[in-house]
């Protein structure tokens, strides 16, 4: 066997280089905030399930106790292209800059979720799902003004205590879908978000 030694090649001892999150502050303007709302609250909307599966194998989506809040999708169209094109030079630009991952781009449109007092929430969770696409990336784009309700924090885990990231209205949020992460339950007003996940190759 050979015996190890600092030097040998085969093993990497360098620190990783992927961050836990990063931002990106104004990345869409308050009125441009208010339009994406106006635009979600005029989708079909419906309770938020979590991803289930059954023993042979077969995905289920079953309403759960984790997850509490109201979700549309969003795709791109006349209407939301300026929102995926912004999203899109965004996102390759703070990938290049913290996370260097091999992408693909939007694969599912995005998630509007609106969380509403009293209690709406999602506990703590990855955004990967197995038998689905690789998610490599997921996005929080924050659209509510901060001051319009308590609670709702979004907290990101790489240690027990964890993170809690921007509520800046405008600031979009980007994490590796591997990170454990949390939404905290609102207890006052209503917190509107766009949520996405970025695909790409399987990691190797």
């Amino acid at each position: 066997m050979k015996k190890y030694t600092p030097n040998n090649p085969a093993w990497n001892l360098e620190k990783e280089p992927v961050h836990l999150y990063a931002f990106w502050h104004e990345a869409f303007s308050i009125q441009e905030c208010k339009k994406i709302i106006d635009i979600g609250k005029r989708l079909d909307s419906y309770s938020a399930t979590v991803t289930n599966f059954e023993k042979d194998n077969k995905i289920k989506l079953i309403p759960s106790k984790q997850r509490d809040s109201e979700i549309a999708w969003l795709y791109p169209g006349p209407k939301t292209d300026w929102i995926f094109g912004r999203l899109t030079t965004i996102i390759m630009d703070l990938n290049e800059q913290f996370f260097k991952f091999d992408l693909f781009g939007f694969s599912e449109g995005c998630q509007f979720t609106h969380y509403k007092a009293p209690g709406a929430h999602y506990g703590k969770h990855i955004d990967q799902v197995v038998n689905m696409g690789v998610r490599k990336l997921s996005i929080t784009l924050q659209l509510s003004d901060p001051t319009s309700y308590q609670g709702g924090e979004l907290y990101v885990h790489g240690d027990d205590e964890g993170t809690k990231l921007s509520s800046a209205q405008g600031t979009l949020l980007l994490f590796p879908s591997y990170v454990l992460h949390e939404v905290k339950p609102v207890t006052k007003g209503e917190r509107y978000s766009l949520v996405s996940w970025i695909t790409g190759r399987p990691f190797k």
